[in-house]
């Protein structure tokens, strides 16, 4: 009796769900994750702020100046993180104030993305001497120190928290050109673009509709890390008194009103500087997880 030996023919497994196959390689930083993390909680305690903060941001109150934090000798269960030099509560500022810095970080990287992205994907598709003139404009842009650049322009402007925001989103505003003008030429010598043409498609079709669409991820890789470097300049211009104006809680603002204050109340300085230093690491980190579970060259 002979028998018969079923040969199985090798089947692939299906295909994962994008935002599983998203979260697989996201997931595979542990760094990306608790950027994450910190960036949502960031974010909630920012968009429920007036719920959260224990007072009103600007209230002051002279009899309890420069009260230590709550553990420290000297400080109180009423301020967890102590007071500043006229009474307001550290916590509730920094609390306002996260919700002020991501407002300045979420506007400046909007900016600078709708404008980028129009002059890149131009520039990229049309090339010639528009091309040229935009990319030349972009380079001399880059060769300034970006913090200098920022200081003129506010200079230039008047000092205010909407002309920051407009000088930041200047300062980066090359970034997001470049990557999609690489993107853009990557993208027009593709089948797909050469068989749109073929069918009629015009050009505002095939930049809009074909185009565009397949540039998106380093754009949002790119956001994500401008966000903090949004964050951090606008912190800067704050310190300076360039940016957001007293009693504005904004962090680099209540840096510049501590510094008198930094050898005999350690907590007025240390406690801004250190959201800064998480907020803008947090989204470094999240920047980083995005581009290795968004560019196919760096799954693993």
């Amino acid at each position: 009796m002979s028998s018969t030996t079923a040969i199985e023919s090798p089947t692939s497994a299906a295909p994962l769900h994008p935002l599983k196959d998203f979260w697989r390689y996201f997931s595979a930083s542990r760094g990306a994750v608790l950027g994450l993390f910190i960036v949502i909680t960031v974010l909630l305690l920012a968009a429920f702020a007036p719920v959260i903060a224990p007072y009103n941001p600007d209230l002051t109150d002279t009899t309890v100046s420069l009260v230590p934090p709550a553990w420290q000798a000297g400080g109180s269960s009423a301020h967890w993180l102590g007071t500043d030099a006229i009474g307001r509560d550290i916590l509730s500022r920094l609390i306002h104030g996260a919700r002020l810095s991501l407002t300045i970080g979420v506007a400046v990287v909007a900016i600078s993305v709708v404008i980028g992205t129009v002059l890149g994907l131009l520039a990229g598709y049309f090339r010639g001497v528009f091309e040229i003139a935009v990319m030349r404009l972009m380079d001399i842009i880059l060769t300034l120190p970006s913090l200098l650049l920022a200081i003129v322009i506010v200079a230039i402007l008047g000092p205010g928290l909407m002309n920051a925001m407009l000088a930041v989103a200047i300062v980066v505003l090359p970034h997001y050109v470049r990557i999609t003008r690489a993107a853009v030429i990557a993208e027009t010598s593709r089948d797909y673009v050469t068989a749109a043409r073929m069918g009629g498609a015009g050009h505002w079709r095939i930049m809009f509709s074909e185009v565009l669409p397949n540039c998106t991820a380093p754009l949002i890789v790119q956001a994500s890390l401008g966000i903090s470097s949004a964050i951090l300049d606008a912190a800067a211009l704050g310190f300076l008194g360039l940016g957001a104006q007293p009693p504005s809680p904004e962090w680099g603002t209540m840096l510049a009103d501590a510094r008198e204050f930094v050898l005999r109340a350690w907590w007025v300085v240390t406690f801004p500087g250190l959201a800064i230093l998480i907020t803008v690491l947090a989204f470094n980190l999240l920047g980083d997880g995005l581009r290795d579970a968004l560019d196919p060259k760096l799954k693993r």
